[in-house]
């Protein structure tokens, strides 16, 4: 009996040791499972550091600091004017340097194409639209299809009006151009100093473009006061804004109204000492009209863009001056300001209190213009690598 009793202790000892090694999984580790735990730790953990810095490249490039590229919408008003051409491929090459997919569309001055070609940039994904108006009040809807959808705007050289999607404004400081214009009258003819009476007329841009206010108000904040003494004469009588606007810039409206008034006013031999033209494109029109229907002395003839024809003409004595806006220039610091806004960042800008669009004042930043004329442009033009001298010829 005391065996039996004996054996069956030893039995009920050993089930209980099988029992307990069985539940704990093998608390005791042979030496090969020792050493495999380690690795497959460290393994895991480069693993999840891997995952990591996925994570967070991936959350840069979706818009986190530090992110490049990304399409970019760049809507321009037409390939009429030399200008925009210009604006547009120096804003493409430039953005696509910088590592940008750019969508370029040219609107051929339709208000109508603008819009639609700006809906298709929203609906393609672009991040952000850099948009040259034809009409600074006609784009408030689209815009705001444009906010709805988390794009920014960025309104380039015409401020775009009335809506409050327009993030930044990028341009030329625009009444500093009109008032390089009226001083370079001034200089021309010594109003400081002569008694005149100088006759000069005025020819300005579409009644559309914001910029007009600017070039006209810059140029006749420095040319009233001698209209005032009657150094300035204007014998069309054609002075307030609205009456010497130009649709669309064009050269050839330009030209038909400067024909007008020639054979009106000046058909008699009277001498027509200055013309006020905002730009290249209306300075053409002038220079046209005067070929045709003009034989007194040339007068002074202001422009604005350095467009290669008025260029030419400033060689041949047919235009005394042109506003130099290096739009490589502009292009650039556009660039910095698509960074800025796609890293998540205020752009950069330097005057917060002149461009309001009725929605508010929109931060800006305003480039230098400089004027070229018979006896610099080859330094500021050919010389800087914006022209060759072949294009000139």
């Amino acid at each position: 009996m005391m065996k039996r009793k004996l054996l069956g202790v030893l039995l009920s000892a050993a089930m209980a040791a099988a029992l307990v090694t069985g539940c704990g999984g093998g608390s005791t580790p042979t030496a090969a499972e020792s050493t495999e735990a380690p690795k497959e730790t460290e393994t895991t953990k480069a693993a999840e550091e891997e995952k990591a810095s996925e994570a967070e490249s991936k959350e840069d490039a979706a818009g986190g600091e530090g992110k490049t590229g990304g399409l970019v919408g760049v809507s321009m008003p037409t390939q009429d004017l030399q200008r925009w051409n210009q604006d547009g491929s120096n804003m493409k090459a430039e953005l696509e340097a910088a590592g940008y997919t750019v969508e370029l569309q040219y609107a051929s001055n339709e208000i109508a194409t603008q819009v639609s070609q700006i809906e298709t940039m929203i609906s393609d994904g672009c991040e952000l639209l850099v948009i040259a108006s034809i009409d600074g009040d006609s784009l408030g809807t689209v815009l705001a299809q444009a906010k709805e959808a988390g794009v920014q705007v960025i309104a380039y050289d015409r401020l775009i009006m009335n809506s409050d999607a327009v993030s930044y404004y990028a341009t030329f400081d625009n009444y500093l151009v009109g008032q390089k214009q009226g001083e370079y009258i001034v200089d021309a003819l010594d109003l400081k100093n002569q008694a005149g009476p100088f006759n000069m007329e005025i020819v300005t841009g579409d009644p559309g473009d914001n910029n007009v206010n600017f070039f006209y108000g810059g140029a006749m904040d420095v040319l009233q006061p001698y209209i005032d003494e009657g150094k300035l004469v204007i014998p069309s009588g054609q002075v307030e804004k609205d009456d010497v606007a130009t649709a669309n810039w064009s050269t050839e409206t330009a030209q038909s109204r400067f024909e007008t008034i020639l054979s009106s006013y000046y058909a008699d031999g009277t001498q027509l000492d200055v013309v006020l033209a905002s730009n290249d494109s209306t300075a053409l029109g002038v220079a046209n009209a005067l070929a045709a229907n003009y034989t007194g002395s040339y007068p002074v003839l202001t422009g604005q863009d350095c467009d290669v024809a008025n260029v030419k003409n400033m060689i041949a004595g047919k235009q005394s001056m042109s506003i130099f806006k290096d739009t490589r220039t502009l292009a650039s610091k556009v660039v910095e300001m698509v960074d800025a806004i796609m890293q998540g960042k205020e752009a950069p800008v330097n005057d917060t209190e002149t461009y309001d669009n009725g929605t508010g004042v929109i931060p800006s930043f305003l480039c230098e213009p400089v004027f070229a004329d018979a006896d610099n442009y080859k330094e500021l033009l050919v010389d800087s690598g914006y022209y060759t001298e072949a294009d000139l010829q």
